[in-house]
């Protein structure tokens, strides 16, 4: 009997490496279940491909029918793009926007209209907010609590932190699964997902950790994830797969080849 199995994986941040390692061990995982892959947001800035990762995104939506979610750095992208000589620009350029811009041969702000493909920013522009699996709410950072899901504004689903976070199990009547938030006071390692009853965050800071996570929702197992499938960036080596029951996550490895990395984890 096929199953229908929903992937959730987390921010990419330019992790090209990390993200198809996620995607071959999806397919694999699957066998001859269903798999429908969702992704969380957040794919540009921070990391050395983003260029990379939106290709991928745009190839998985066409060919595999992916679900790209819009994250925070991509609206910070379009806005910036859109006006260049503006604060949007300088705002999007501290939080990795330079980054990402390298990844397209742009070396100077203001000559990224004609480098930045259109395609990629028409694409941008048109991902949707949220997807949902009749049991959970799939969304880049979060929704806020006591508001109906209609009336959902679209930058709490980009942007929201600590409303949501702290919101009591009982303040959503599905179990939300997001990114957007790697470390805070109540998910002091980064590289580990957060797993509770009535959320689930995916973020485990790729771009920063080595450490890009999937979770794995069967359409008959309600709630949390039933598996973890962790892919761990090892130097100069294929990224490794490991995959594990929600409730036994595997244990993080120390944090590779990034400087000052918990500072950047608590920017925007």
């Amino acid at each position: 009997m096929v199953r229908h199995v929903t992937y959730a994986i987390g921010d990419i941040h330019g992790r090209l490496d990390l993200a198809q390692a996620a995607v071959s061990a999806i397919e694999r995982h699957a066998g001859d279940d269903h798999a429908r892959m969702v992704f969380l947001g957040d794919y540009v800035d921070r990391g050395p491909d983003s260029r990379g990762v939106v290709d991928l995104m745009i190839r998985l939506q066409e060919t595999r029918g992916a679900v790209c979610l819009k994250g925070n750095h991509e609206s910070l992208m379009l806005r910036a793009l859109a006006r260049p000589q503006s604060q949007h620009m300088n705002h999007w350029l501290r939080l990795g926007g330079q980054e990402t811009l390298s990844s397209y041969g742009v070396s100077n702000p203001l000559d990224a209209e004609g480098l930045v493909p259109r395609a990629h920013t028409s694409w941008m522009t048109k991902l949707p907010l949220t997807s949902g699996d009749g049991r959970r709410i799939y969304v880049h950072a979060g929704l806020n609590p006591g508001v109906p899901f209609e009336k959902q504004d679209e930058e709490d689903c980009m942007w929201i932190r600590e409303r949501f976070l702290t919101s009591a199990p009982g303040a959503f009547d599905r179990h939300i699964v997001h990114g957007h938030t790697p470390e805070w006071r109540e998910k002091p390692e980064a590289a580990q997902p957060e797993l509770l009853a009535h959320r689930t965050n995916l973020d485990t800071g790729a771009y920063a950790t080595g450490v890009l996570t999937v979770g794995v929702f069967p359409e008959d197992f309600p709630g949390g994830p039933a598996e973890l499938i962790v892919v761990r960036e090892r130097p100069d080596h294929e990224p490794t797969v490991e995959i594990a029951p929600a409730s036994s996550a595997p244990e993080p490895a120390a944090a590779p080849r990034q400087r000052n990395w918990k500072t950047a984890l608590f920017r925007r």
